[in-house]
Order: C-alpha cells, then structure tokens, then sequence
C-alpha cells in the first residue's frame, strides 16, 4: 500500500476525499472536546450542562448516521446507472 492510499483509503470508504474527511473528523473532535469540557464542569457543579454531553452524543449520532445514508444513496445512484 502506498503512502497516498493510507491517507485515501479510509476517507473513500464514506464518500469524501482527504480534505472533506480531515474536516469532517476534526469537527467530531472539536464538539467532543466541548462535550468532554461540559461533562468536567457538570461533574463539579451538577446544576450546570445538565443536558449537553447527552445532546452532543445524540447530535453527533445524527451526524454519522446521516453522512452514513449520504453515501449509501450516492453508491445506489451510480449502481442504478450502470448498464445490467
């Protein structure tokens, strides 16, 4: 395996080039973050992001999910087009 394929090869598996999964998954991680910030401060003062570490799991659930039937849809498009 090359060096450009360690880089493509997982990205391609969800329908994004290199740039649009770096992007992608750096927004997973930076929301995570925020999440894991909320969940230390919840665990000091309980009054406070009562809700947001369990809204930012669902949130991104919904994220993965729906990327997940973005490229399930793109992949029954072009296998819809091929002659057979």
């Amino acid at each position: 395996m090359g060096l450009k394929a360690k880089f493509t090869e997982h990205p391609a598996t969800v329908g994004e080039s290199y740039g649009e999964h770096f992007v992608s998954a750096m927004g997973f991680s930076v929301a995570m973050l925020r999440a894991a910030f909320c969940c230390a401060v919840h665990a000091v003062l309980p009054f406070l992001f009562v809700k947001t570490g369990s809204e930012c799991i669902t949130e991104l659930h919904d994220r993965m999910v729906t990327n997940r039937s973005k490229l399930g849809a793109r992949e029954a498009v072009r296998s819809d087009a091929l002659p057979g």
